[in-house]
């Protein structure tokens, strides 16, 4: 029996009302034009036909995937574009093709790293996420080929050879990444009511890994952040007193002014993120612990810290100069 068109006295818009294929149906249409109701009806009547006789799979769609996903835990931080682009896109209707289109629709400058981090991966895990609930096929996408990963660090001195010349919004940002190994965003986006000096402690909300992570603050730190004439809102503040934007790129809004600091001190080949690469080979020569700096640094796995225990490795040389000292 085909579902019917009914208005109610409380409300402007048209309802579906009925049951069609053995499914009850009493929902709005959320318009009160009624051919657009019509048109409504019959996709939905479409839509139960198709799940009735292709199971779920035939009209599972992203953005109903995509909710279900949110709804049980998973990261959101780059799904609002991508919702976006695919909306009611059918899940068996996205593959290879519809995921690299949508790469160069949302982002046609981004590198393979940020293509990766801000399509391949969450489209990978929503879809993930849905073919466990047999809504889908198990995706199976090749993923864009990242560069080797970059380490560059400065030695102590180095490091503060960069402060010296710094503007006084940024000297106290750039001390801050060198002892807390805290990536852009989450130094710009620090609160006040994240900070505690007296424990010397501070906590990053929703990192980029989707975690909560605590780090002890560095004396130093702390001198930095107590010569700081406010205790409201942001942390950080640009030369005009503002907070920064919270945006996907944070190291952007600091690209000129770091610039300038690395020219005036003579650091060639540098960048804010280097900062955090600064800290994890400061911290794993002093500490020798991968587990601690996983912790500390929010990284998930022992091969992303990996690379900072082959480098900044002089205080081995006695070891090796041993070499055929015995037989």
């Amino acid at each position: 029996m085909p579902l019917k068109l009914t208005k109610r006295p409380d409300s402007p818009y048209w309802h579906l009302r009925g049951t069609v294929f053995g499914v009850a149906v009493a929902e709005s249409t959320k318009t009160a034009d009624k051919k657009q109701a019509e048109v409504f009806r019959v996709h939905r009547e479409a839509e139960i036909f198709k799940r009735k006789t292709g199971g779920a799979k035939a009209t599972a769609t992203f953005l109903e995937a995509a909710v279900m996903f949110m709804d049980n835990g998973g990261e959101s931080r780059f799904l609002e574009p991508l919702l976006r682009h695919f909306g009611e896109t059918l899940l068996t209707n996205i593959g290879q093709a519809e995921v690299e289109q949508c790469a160069k629709k949302l982002y046609p400058k981004g590198a393979p790293g940020t293509i990766d981090r801000q399509v391949f991966s969450p489209v990978s895990a929503v879809l993930t996420h849905a073919a466990k609930r047999k809504l889908c096929d198990k995706p199976m996408f090749e993923r864009p080929k990242l560069p080797k990963g970059r380490v560059r660090w400065l030695t102590f001195a180095e490091a503060d050879r960069l402060i010296a010349p710094c503007a006084p919004h940024l000297a106290p940002i750039v001390t801050f990444m060198f002892y807390t190994g805290a990536r852009v965003g989450e130094v710009l986006s620090l609160d006040w009511h994240e900070v505690d000096l007296e424990k010397a402690h501070a906590t990053f909300l929703d990192t980029k890994n989707g975690d909560n992570r605590g780090t002890p603050l560095h004396p130093r730190v702390l001198a930095v952040l107590s010569a700081l004439e406010h205790r409201m809102g942001k942390v950080f503040l640009t030369d005009d007193k503002r907070p920064y934007a919270l945006k996907a790129n944070a190291g952007g809004q600091l690209k000129s002014a770091f610039k300038g600091a690395c020219r005036r001190a003579g650091i060639d080949n540098f960048h804010p993120h280097d900062c955090r690469h600064t800290w994890a080979t400061w911290h794993y020569k002093a500490n020798r612990s991968l587990t601690d700096l996983m912790s500390l640094g929010g990284w998930r796995s022992v091969a992303m810290v990996m690379r900072y225990a082959h480098v900044n490795v002089d205080d081995l040389s006695a070891g090796v100069n041993r070499l055929g000292d015995v037989d």
